[in-house]
C-alpha cells in the first residue's frame, strides 16, 4: 500500500518506465507485465483514496456541454426557453432550475437527470 506522495511519485515513474517496453504490456508471462499490473493497482488504490472524484455539478456540466456544442448563454437561453439572466444564475449556481427547465436541460443538453436534479 502506498503511504506517501513520495512513494506515489516513485511508483508512477516506475510505471512510466515499464510502459515504454511493449513486452510489458502485451506478454502476460513477462516479469514486467506482472510488475506493471501490481504497481498500477497500487497507484489506482492510492488515487481513489487521496484524490476522490467529486460528483459533477450542474453548472460545470452545463458549461462543458455549452463548450462542446459551441453555445453561448444567449443561444442556450433560446434553446431552453428561459432568459439569459436565468442561464447566468444556473451557471453561477445562484439558483436551481424548475422541474420543467431541468427536464429541458437534461433532454436538450444530454445531461444525466441525476446531475440536473443534484441527486
Amino acid at each position: 500500500m502506498i503511504q506517501t506522495e513520495k512513494e506515489y511519485n516513485v511508483i508512477s515513474n516506475r510505471i512510466e518506465v515499464l510502459l515504454q517496453n511493449s513486452e510489458n504490456i502485451e506478454n502476460q508471462d513477462s516479469q514486467g507485465y506482472i510488475e506493471l499490473n501490481v504497481l498500477s493497482d497500487l497507484l489506482a488504490e492510492f488515487e481513489e483514496n487521496q484524490y476522490p472524484l467529486k460528483k459533477p455539478t450542474l453548472s460545470d456540466t452545463m458549461k462543458l456541454r455549452m463548450f462542446e456544442r459551441g453555445l453561448n448563454q444567449k443561444r442556450l437561453s433560446e434553446l431552453l426557453g428561459v432568459s439569459t439572466s436565468r442561464i447566468s444564475e444556473y451557471l453561477t449556481g445562484k439558483c436551481e432550475p424548475t422541474l420543467k427547465t431541468a427536464r429541458e436541460i437534461s433532454q436538450k443538453l444530454d445531461i444525466d437527470p441525476i446531475i440536473v436534479l443534484g441527486i
